[in-house]
């Protein structure tokens, strides 16, 4: 029942949303999250939870506001009646879930944890991942490519956060970096089909755009 109840609430909350974190992506991590699940195991309704709830207050649509998802995620499951000790566990799931630097380390140590943080991790890789990132990326009035701006390796969140650059320097800043940090088995099979897709985008994208191999 409340997984029910969370999952109407945040399809509400974000289905009008023009940013790349949309329903449609909350409902793939969710979806993602559940299939890992079937082979890592872990407590389903906490992996369900955290998943629908892993962007309820995100940064990048919050105004900038850091580490305040699981504040308003724990206030939202024991608004619902929600157990406040399975709660608690939700929320520091999803405080830890989003990417914060290339330099700085996961903090998830729960198997329910690094599935859910997988799954967000695999919807950020593939077409969909470009897809995503490019979108985000013209929602803030943000450049395809400058090619004298380089990536920089965050080691800090609130750097990485406040960083703005160009669409491409995403990939190499965090996209291309996720394989390597995906935490299940199941994950990084599905992460590598991704990244190499990836990989070949990039190659195309630069010929493009030095208009190399016309011919």
């Amino acid at each position: 029942m409340i997984v029910k109840t969370i999952l109407e609430h945040v399809k509400n909350q974000f289905e009008s949303d023009t940013t790349g974190h949309d329903w449609f992506h909350i409902e793939r991590v969710y979806k993602i999250a559940c299939h890992l699940h079937t082979k890592e195991g872990g407590d389903l309704e906490i992996i369900q939870l955290s998943a629908l709830l892993h962007d309820i207050s995100d940064h990048k649509m919050n105004g900038g506001k850091l580490n305040d998802g699981g504040n308003v995620a724990l206030q939202l499951l024991i608004q619902n009646g929600y157990n406040e000790e399975k709660a608690i566990i939700v929320a520091n799931i999803v405080d830890g879930v989003s990417f914060k630097g290339a330099l700085v380390k996961d903090q998830q140590i729960s198997i329910e944890g690094k599935i859910v943080q997988d799954a967000d991790r695999l919807d950020a890789l593939g077409a969909m991942g470009i897809a995503r990132a490019f979108t985000y990326g013209g929602s803030k009035n943000r450049p395809i490519y400058e090619p004298a701006v380089l990536p920089e390796l965050h080691d800090d969140f609130k750097k990485y956060a406040t960083a703005k650059s160009h669409t491409i320097n995403h990939f190499y800043e965090k996209l291309l970096l996720l394989k390597d940090r995906l935490h299940t088995k199941t994950a990084q099979v599905i992460g590598l089909k991704r990244h190499q897709l990836m990989e070949e985008f990039l190659e195309q994208f630069y010929d493009e755009w030095n208009l190399t191999n016309l011919d």
